[in-house]
């Protein structure tokens, strides 16, 4: 008979092998978990920024809102990592819930004539939003603020990233190694971040989107729909990709194209194009009735005597009408550039004049005022055509895509690319007096001497108080050598412009006190003339309009350096929700006992390391954008980014093992005071490869430095899934803080980051006597 303390003996090892694999395996599953929750959590989050913003009328300008839910919402779930309930069994019907109201405001919205969304008072505004305005003014018409539809649907899309966060804040607990934990959670949202764009790249419909998010989500929650659900949950998940398919879709004659930047309508027969359900730009017979404002700089240049433009730029070259204008007047050469490709797409197949196709003219995919940065070539004229963008530059900042191409300093940029005796036009629907002043104001700062201001229908004076209407008064300014029509205006009083140009070639607009050819139809004829901007403020009160948007306050369509009215009730209402949702979907709701196993009372060091880290985001973002680009793919590529520096920092921590973290709070404190003493556009003059890495040592350098921070915290760590809700919580209130940026200005948002950053080095966790870990291990309490 075997002694019984040798077998005992023997068996040890093999119990020990056999708990190490379970343990293993465990891990390793774990960190399966954890992944794909990362992944996604970011990979959905982007999807509803392009989805919300598509479907819910005029959200396209404020779909930093989403990205705020996303965040609430995912806070809450990780708050809840320990909570009895299971949130995650309820995201997909949540999801389709948000979706499907989504796509119903919209069809309300084309359905009933009758009903408007005021956004913000267009018809005297703070803040101007291109598009909002064609029902407004009309007291038949029922207004619902936007601020009533943001708040909902800032709800409706955080209640499904609870579930998610929930998920997210379980995985995390279950591993015991918090930085390897944090690193697989970053490698998760960067593969988030590069499939999304290579969906974006290849101009996918939602379906994709969708059908991704949804399979992420069903292998999530595969343990809450097994058995009475499973039915239940794939009609849900079917009914989800249904929506998303239909949306895609295109009805009637629309042809519907999903760019990186819109949802694109075109129809073939009106020509018409819509973004984001916002009517954008059509293709015109240029040269035929009512076209006239396509090629009136070069009439006016021809008529009064100037040299033909021979190099032209024309910086929003859209679907073609501007580069058929200048066709027509003979250029030699033309560039073209167009930062949507697929309104450049619509343009080189259904432009019926075919300019794209004329081997004068090359068009480039690419944001403006990135391409007069890098571009050595010399014109005689460049032409900002109709500029104007229906959308954010990003989910995180106010900025628009093309906000950079309206500062002092991208005057200067343009100045710089004209030949001797060049000229440079920029035209749109400005809508308010105080904006055409302040372009004024920019081009004679840059060129020295007052541009030429001219208004279709004509105006006599423009005042800073004027309501322009929006489809009858199109504004020029005309800078640069323009003394030669100067002249010739003061010589004739007037230039006739024909309306219908295409009736008879031989009547020709010219200068001169009357027509040139007597018409009993006046309308033939529109006169053009001069007009005088008056600086002074004429209306009730004098808002601060006195402010030159630069590239550090780059908010020509913002009355001034203020916070408007809207975003103050934005940041309150979301504000209010955040804390009313956290109140009610919270653990703490559930009793003390939960708290007691929570063990930690709330993380202050971690919320004010995610306020500050959202600031730091916002300006890499927008400092990226300044110096490389506006576009999706430096969006992108920034992202990219900013998470591999903090997979960096925690490598530096895992190899340093730093045992106190404030020499890296004094380290990022100097980095963000070098932020805000050296300015952005600094680095322009800077060659190439120099540039590069000057930038983004000032933009990705706190990146790392906060990362140390944050990695060494959550290092030790006793309950990380709450830890990483507080932190989340705390980016939510940086993304309202982003705000400030309006009256600020995005350097000096760096000071508001570093007042965070000292308010999180001064904070420690406290841990609640007899409290426990997750692993059920006693925590210690503080002294």
């Amino acid at each position: 008979m075997p002694n019984t303390s040798e077998a005992v003996s023997s068996s040890t090892p093999i119990t020990n092998d056999a708990q190490a694999r379970d343990v293993q395996a465990r891990e390793i599953q774990a960190r399966r978990e954890l992944f794909i929750a990362s992944f996604a959590i970011l990979f959905f989050e982007l999807a509803c920024i392009r989805w919300f913003g598509s479907m819910v009328i005029f959200l396209t300008f404020f779909t930093n809102l989403v990205l705020l839910a996303c965040f609430v919402g995912m806070s809450i779930g990780c708050l809840a990592a320990h909570s009895k309930r299971d949130y995650a069994r309820h995201t997909l019907i949540l999801s389709l819930t948000a979706m499907v109201l989504g796509w119903g405001t919209l069809v309300l919205f084309n359905t009933f004539e009758n009903l408007n969304i005021d956004v913000g008072g267009q018809s005297s505004p703070q803040q101007i939003f291109f598009g909002t305005e064609y029902r407004a003014g009309d007291p038949s018409k029922t207004a619902i603020p936007i601020e009533v539809i943001a708040g909902f649907f800032f709800v409706m899309i955080a209640l499904p990233f609870v579930g998610l966060g929930q998920k997210l804040g379980q995985a995390l607990d279950a591993i015991p190694n918090r930085l390897a934990a944090y690193s697989v959670d970053i490698a998760g949202s960067l593969t988030g971040i590069v499939l999304f764009g290579i969906a974006s790249y290849l101009q996918t419909p939602p379906l994709v989107w969708i059908a991704i998010s949804t399979t992420c989500i069903l292998y999530l929650t595969r343990d809450s729909w097994r058995g009475k659900r499973q039915v239940f949950t794939f009609v849900t998940a079917a009914c989800l990709l249904v929506t998303a398919w239909a949306a895609g879709f295109s009805s009637g004659n629309e042809l519907t194209k999903w760019s990186p930047y819109y949802k694109i309508n075109f129809d073939p027969k009106t020509l018409l194009i819509t973004t984001n359900n916002i009517g954008h730009q059509q293709i015109v017979n240029v040269g035929g009735p009512g076209s006239g404002a396509y090629y009136l700089p070069h009439l006016l240049n021809r008529d009064a005597g100037g040299k033909p433009f021979e190099d032209v730029l024309i910086i929003g070259a859209g679907s073609g009408n501007d580069v058929q204008g200048a066709r027509m007047f003979e250029a030699k050469h033309i560039d073209g550039v167009e930062i949507d490709p697929v309104i450049r797409q619509i343009g080189k197949t259904y432009n019926p004049h075919k300019p794209y196709d004329d081997p004068r003219v090359t068009i480039h995919n690419d944001d403006g005022r990135s391409f007069l940065k890098r571009t050595q070539k010399k014109y005689d004229l460049v032409i900002y055509a109709l500029v104007d963008s229906l959308v954010l530059h990003s989910g995180y900042t106010s900025l628009r895509l093309e906000s950079y191409l309206f500062t002092q300093e991208a005057m200067d940029d343009i100045k710089a690319r004209l030949k001797p005796g060049g000229m440079f036009a920029m035209y749109n629907f400005l809508r308010q007096g105080w904006v055409v002043s302040r372009l004024e104001k920019m081009t004679e700062t840059t060129f020295k001497r007052k541009p030429l201001v001219i208004s279709l229908p004509y105006m006599k004076t423009i005042r800073q108080s004027d309501s322009l209407q929006t489809t009858k008064n199109i504004t020029f300014v005309l800078s640069g050598n323009t003394q030669h029509i100067e002249k010739a205006f003061e010589k004739n009083g007037a230039y006739w412009l024909h309306f219908f140009p295409s009736i008879n070639k031989d009547i020709k607009s010219s200068f001169g006190p009357q027509p040139p050819i007597a018409s009993p139809d006046k309308n033939l004829w529109l006169p053009i003339a001069p007009s005088i901007v008056e600086p002074q403020w004429t209306g009730q009160g004098r808002p601060p309009v006195e402010f030159t948007p630069r590239d550090d306050w780059p908010f020509l369509y913002v009355i001034g350096q203020i916070i408007p009215n809207q975003n103050l009730r934005g940041m309150l209402l979301l504000g209010g929700l955040a804390l009313a949702m956290l109140f009610l979907l919270s653990p703490w709701r559930e009793g003390l006992d939960t708290i007691q196993i929570a063990g930690y009372k709330f993380n202050g060091r971690m919320f004010f390391l995610g306020a500050g880290f959202m600031l730091l985001e916002t300006k890499s973002v927008v400092h990226m954008a300044l110096l490389f680009g506006s576009t999706w793919l430096v969006n992108s590529i920034v992202f990219g980014a900013v998470l591999i520096m903090i997979l960096l920092a925690n490598l530096f921590v895992h190899v340093f093992k730093p045992k106190t973290t404030m020499p890296f709070y004094v380290l990022l404190v100097i980095s963000l005071i070098i932020g805000i003493v050296v300015p952005m556009n600094a680095f322009l003059a800077l060659p190439g490869v120099l540039k590069i890495i000057a930038s983004c040592a000032v933009a990705f350098m706190p990146i790392f430095f906060a990362g140390v921070v944050f990695a060494t915290s959550f290092r030790d760590s006793r309950q990380p899934g709450l830890d990483f809700g507080c932190n989340i919580a705390g980016v939510m209130l940086g993304g309202l803080c982003e705000n400030l940026s309006l009256m600020l200005g995005f350097s000096n948002l760096l000071g508001v980051a570093i007042l965070f950053y000292i308010l999180s080095a001064i904070m420690q966790p406290k841990v609640r006597e007899g409290g426990s870990s997750p692993m059920g291990t006693p925590l210690p309490a503080e002294g």
